[in-house]
């Protein structure tokens, strides 16, 4: 276990989870709200390795993808990113299966992220970067934390919102 919230517990992924992982890159509901395209057969198994080699070094790896299931139980539900941005900053980012979509979860990992991202891994700053027409995810960032800029995202086709949030503002 990476941590978990008051419902979810967040830690690496198996061999098990890859039916779910790839209907997280592929299902034309979940990566309409990016926008992505589908991604490749390459693609995706490149990221499924990625998650599957996880380390435990979140800090020194430009990218970690973990999973995040409810506590009890096996299905993976979403997916949670550590990543870096094109700035070279500490992002965060998720995205769930759709059965599990208005239950309140993007709030709580999203807050539970920003805590251990802080607490733990002793980041000073982290950004999320949200397409400005997925309501759902902007209303969730501006919850914590604040919008900084809106660029063209060009591999993705669209206008983002990049929002920050420096450690000293969490506590």
């Amino acid at each position: 276990m990476v941590f978990k919230t008051e419902r979810l517990i967040v830690k690496p992924i198996a061999e098990v989870h890859k039916n779910e992982f790839v209907e997280l890159l592929t299902a034309e509901e979940i990566i309409s709200t990016i926008p992505q395209k589908r991604p490749s057969k390459e693609n995706i198994e490149m990221k499924f390795q990625i998650a599957l080699s996880f380390d435990g070094n979140i800090r020194a790896n430009n990218i970690s993808l973990l999973g995040f299931f409810e506590q009890n139980k096996n299905d993976l539900i979403g997916l949670v990113g550590f990543l870096t941005n094109n700035k070279n900053e500490r992002e965060l980012g998720y995205r769930f299966r759709r059965p599990f979509w208005g239950k309140g979860y993007a709030t709580e990992i999203t807050k539970e992220m920003i805590n251990y991202s802080f607490t733990e891994l002793d980041f000073k700053k982290i950004t999320a970067d949200v397409w400005v027409e997925n309501i759902a995810s902007n209303k969730v960032l501006c919850k914590f934390l604040k919008p900084v800029e809106e660029f063209y995202n060009k591999s993705d086709n669209c206008i983002d919102r990049r929002y920050q949030l420096l450690k000293e503002e969490w506590f």
